[in-house]
């Protein structure tokens, strides 16, 4: 698996958390907060793949460009950045040795709490 950065979705966060469309919620809400896959899917259907692709901080190259399997790391609900989002994130990226990844997510994070 080639998972990196996908730098368009890094921008488009750290634009969204300037612009103050952000949740600031606790470490284990992501579970509730999250997009089911019928938003997932619903979401693609109105506005396509690649903008459901810049909801999220991975892009693995090794998946087809019109699979949602492609992008990982979600950071919002397509409207919003959601902490929870980002550590749950930040997280998973550690353990997987992502670091390029997980430095960019800590430094969302940074901004999200430096925004409180």
């Amino acid at each position: 698996m080639a998972v990196k950065l996908h730098r368009s979705a890094f921008d488009q966060a750290r634009e969204l958390i300037r612009d103050g469309r952000l949740v600031r919620d606790e470490r284990d809400d992501w579970s509730e907060h999250q997009p089911s896959a019928a938003n997932e899917n619903d979401f693609i259907e109105a506005h396509g793949i690649a903008e459901f692709g810049k909801w999220h901080l991975g892009i693995d190259d090794a998946e087809p460009e019109d699979a949602k399997a492609r992008y990982k790391f979600p950071y919002g609900d397509f409207t919003k950045v959601h902490r929870c989002a980002l550590l749950a994130a930040e997280s998973r990226a550690g353990q997987y040795g992502y670091r390029d990844i997980e430095l960019a997510i800590a430094h969302l994070h940074g901004m999200v709490e430096a925004a409180a």
